[in-house]
């Protein structure tokens, strides 16, 4: 089918690939035969608006025009974000959480411009026939750099130290007490300590590389870790055989997993770095969580930091609970 075509071109403008093959050729050689009963959003054929013999594409976000540029004009209409029709026969979408209502009965597919799909309402979109696709990769050099950055700020206190200049700064005080005042800053250098990588996905092997080219030891866990993920890792690396024996001798922790609802017990990933695990990591690690912050603890996560002033918790996912601490 073109559209499914088309949606693949998108995530291979970026240089990814969808993570279920399997899935498109399906989607490409079988139509759906949806009921209308299947949505609660219901459909009117008096909304169309697309002309024949092409086919309209809703977006959510913000999308890069370089990937929108792979349907062409002639076949394809895409509908900007805020678009009020209701016979998008797609969905592209990054962060915007999708509602069932918002899914046309004409909708054939939906494609997530990342890695992660809890944003989707996969279970049910199963339901009604229509597949959804992710393009995992597609940022992932950026969210390694965010990796690389986080793990040197939670070496040493350098926006503390930032906010402590402009405050002298501000009386006049910071050429004087420049020097002297550097000893409250003190830090860490990362090469020669271990990083504990948590996931050996895109990001994962590509935050591995990275920090091997650092000058740290490694060790990673990933029960899932496919022959091409593990080809792309540094030589030196240890494997684990669990996320306890991961951390219990790193100096920092890369989180690099999906979020997926449910407790580990129940099968998903929902608060997975938990107290089993916080309570084996070293008292001076630093937890890194740019995967979502759903997959952390926050309570227990508050507990170790308040025990211990080298401990920190670099993440980029608001939380009301860690939101003030001075570790965090």
């Amino acid at each position: 089918m073109i559209l499914s075509r088309a949606i693949r071109q998108i995530a291979q403008t970026n240089g990814v690939s969808f993570s279920r093959p399997s899935l498109a050729s399906y989607f490409s050689s079988n139509a759906y035969d949806v009921d209308l009963d299947h949505y609660t959003s219901g459909w009117n054929i008096k909304d169309i608006d697309t002309e024949p013999g092409t086919y309209s594409i809703q977006t959510y976000n913000k999308i890069s025009p370089r990937g929108l540029q792979k349907f062409p004009g002639d076949t394809y209409d895409v509908k900007p974000n805020g678009w009020e029709g209701s016979n998008g026969h797609a969905i592209l979408l990054r962060s915007h959480k999708l509602q069932e209502e918002e899914v046309a009965v004409s909708v054939r597919a939906i494609a997530r411009c990342g890695a992660g799909t809890n944003n989707v309402p996969v279970a049910r979109m199963t339901e009604v026939g229509i597949p959804v696709f992710n393009t995992p990769g597609a940022n992932a050099n950026a969210v390694k750099e965010l990796i690389v950055c986080g793990m040197l700020l939670g070496s040493r206190r350098v926006v503390d130290g930032i906010n402590h200049m402009k405050g002298l700064g501000e009386q006049g005080l910071a050429k004087e007490r420049v020097e002297k005042d550097k000893a409250m800053f003190g830090g860490r250098e990362v090469s020669g300590k271990t990083l504990a990588v948590i996931g050996l996905g895109h990001i994962g092997a590509a935050t591995a590389r990275d920090a091997a080219g650092l000058g740290m030891k490694l060790v990673g866990y990933d029960p899932g870790l496919t022959v091409e993920s593990a080809l792309t890792l540094p030589r030196d690396i240890a494997v684990a055989d669990s996320i306890v024996s991961a951390v219990s001798n790193a100096d920092y922790v890369s989180v690099n997993i999906p979020y997926i609802k449910g407790t580990p017990e129940e099968g998903g990933t929902h608060g997975i770095i938990g107290k089993d695990v916080i309570e084996n990591m070293k008292s001076s690690a630093v937890l890194l969580n740019f995967a979502r912050g759903e997959l952390v603890d926050s309570d227990v996560m508050k507990s170790f930091l308040d025990a211990s002033d080298d401990a920190r918790y670099v993440t980029d996912f608001p939380d009301d609970t860690l939101w003030d601490h001075r570790n965090s």
